[in-house]
């Protein structure tokens, strides 16, 4: 019985943040059978301008008909392997967005892309299978049409089919899902809409238009954040961005009102966020290779606005210790050879959580142009239990209570109970920045625990303030997770020696417990795990314990 009702407390603190288009969208999506309309497809648009050749991901179609995504490889050797139950849904997915017709060096795969194209459209009957999903289908719609604008011709049964698939997707938004899913939907009915001509066309472009001018409000936060708070959700936003820049500019159409503006604001908050080794930090769903590389979209923003690239290193915060992000909720702190970035931030829309980690409080930390203090990344979705270590508190540098998470994430891309930041505070002087907040994540814990954190930041060391205040005696775990290139030389104590690049770095820590040098693994990109180290001191008493880790170099 009191399994039942804790399992359905955690439903209702997730269903309780929904907005109401979201219940009907799920019901529709549940009980509406989009119609197949094979009418025959339109002429082709005329172009006005010129195309812009757009961002590269990396070559995923490694031989005819074998592909690597997610690094796994496997063949397309029969029809059902574009369902095939072994395979993970992501990497079906993957298989069916067609990333490669716009990836590196594709004008050489030219001849596999076209016979790829007929393949699926033989295999793939309307409506049935993983290919006919909205959100695949949109990402498809699209590199088929930059693949064709990039000087590629298109046979008639393709236009065919590229006019299915548009009609399809429009009578199957994902309105249940919102967010990034329904904005890729949007991106490819006005991709389609403006490719073909005549009123059906203008109907895909129109409604298309007016989803994203609603969704660019929506999802665009003031600071330049995407509001999923996902730096690599933040990384396929912008790419959006730059990609409708880029057609509509091809047939001349009007451009959404700012829209070069939010591309800039955008690409000042990516700044803000990369470590000095030009790449994205971790914070809730994060990971390399799933968008081309930050260097690819920034030369692609060059190209599309034609006023030379952003630069991306430590010399551009040479004069501003500290840049804050106050509705993200994200800091940058950048001193001498120490870069941070500080995590306190809501874990994301409240209505939709899916992409969040329970990370609240946590910070990556770069010496020396190195990532030495990392969250742990992540390799894969799904339900499964690694899954749901990636999401945990305890994947973070931050502070776990009880072994419990500060928001209750589950079951892949649930949260029931968020994490609430409160008593932010900042203060830049001459030569020390001071952060500071609290959260309540861990108030539904007996004795009502809270958890403050303050970082202090000098040239040559930070120290961190924990303080952990409620009732009861708790178990307190304060984890630091080093990057796979740190070496622990030694420990001892409560003292470790730690080498990067022949640099030497130091971490001690005041307080009653003890500190321990566990295995762990780090997740750079999805369908990869790397060994590495992390630091823990474990301290267990009645509140409130204070725990106070410096680390110099």
């Amino acid at each position: 019985m009191k399994e039942i009702l804790s399992t359905g407390v955690k439903y209702w603190h997730t269903i309780r943040f929904l907005r109401f288009v979201q219940i009907i969208g799920r019901f529709r999506h549940l009980v509406r059978r989009p119609r197949i309309d094979n009418s025959p497809a339109k002429a082709q648009r005329v172009i006005s301008g010129n195309w812009i050749m757009p961002a590269r991901r990396r070559q995923s179609m490694v031989k005819d008909k074998l592909f690597c995504f997610l690094n796994e490889t496997h063949q397309l050797s029969s029809p059902d392997d574009w369902n095939n139950k072994n395979r993970t849904k992501l990497w079906l997915y993957n298989l069916h967005y067609f990333d490669d017709l716009c990836a590196l060096d594709a004008d050489q795969r030219v001849e596999w892309h076209r016979a790829l194209i007929s393949l699926w459209i033989k295999e793939n009957p309307a409506g049935i299978g993983n290919g006919w999903e909205p959100y695949p289908t949109s990402l498809r719609i699209v590199n088929w049409i930059k693949w064709t604008l990039a000087g590629n011709s298109m046979e008639e049964h393709w236009l065919q089919s590229l006019t299915l698939q548009t009609r399809y997707l429009y009578q199957n938004l994902e309105t249940h899902i919102m967010g990034n899913h329904l904005f890729a939907n949007a991106k490819a009915l006005l991709f389609a809409g403006s490719f073909f001509d005549g009123n059906e066309a203008k109907i895909w472009r129109d409604k298309g238009r007016k989803l994203i001018e609603k969704e660019l409000e929506e999802q665009l936060l003031n600071d330049g954040g995407n509001f999923e708070l996902s730096t690599m959700y933040h990384m396929i936003f912008l790419e959006d961005l730059l990609d409708l820049y880029n057609i509509i500019a091809v047939y001349k159409d009007p451009l959404f009102e700012g829209l070069e503006d939010r591309i800039t604001l955008m690409f000042n908050w990516l700044s803000v966020m990369c470590h000095p080794d030009g790449e994205i930090s971790f914070f809730n769903d994060a990971a390399f290779g799933i968008t081309p590389s930050v260097i690819e979209v920034n030369e692609y923003r060059a190209r599309i606005l034609g006023d030379g690239k952003l630069t991306f290193s430590n010399e551009q915060f040479d004069e501003q210790y500290l840049i804050d992000l106050p509705i993200s909720g994200y800091s940058r702190v950048s001193m001498g050879d120490m870069v941070a970035i500080v995590d306190r931030a809501a874990i994301g829309p409240d209505y939709l959580p899916g992409h969040a980690h329970a990370d609240t409080l946590s910070f990556e930390l770069s010496i020396f142009n190195n990532r030495v203090v990392v969250n742990s990344g992540t390799s894969m979705y799904g339900s499964g239990t690694n899954r749901q270590q990636e999401r945990s508190t305890s994947a973070h540098s931050t502070v776990v209570i009880d072994g419990h998470d500060s928001s209750e994430v589950w079951a892949g891309f649930r949260v029931a109970r968020r994490a609430k930041v409160f008593n932010s505070f900042k203060e830049e002087l001459k030569d020390v920045v001071r952060l500071k907040a609290c959260h309540n994540g861990y108030k539904r814990l007996p004795g009502a625990p809270v958890h403050c954190r303050e970082w202090i930041f000098k040239k040559d060391s930070l120290t961190i303030f924990d303080k952990i205040i409620g009732a009861g005696s708790h178990k307190i775990e304060s984890i630091l997770h080093l990057h796979p290139k740190v070496n622990v030389r030694e420990l001892k104590g409560n003292q470790a020696e730690l080498e990067i690049d022949n640099n030497n770095i130091r971490v001690s820590i005041d307080g009653n417990g003890e500190l321990n040098n566990l295995k762990s693994y780090f997740h750079p990109e999805f369908g990869l795990s790397k060994d590495n180290r992390r630091l823990v001191f474990n301290s267990k008493g009645i509140l409130p314990i204070e725990i106070i880790t410096r680390i110099t170099w």
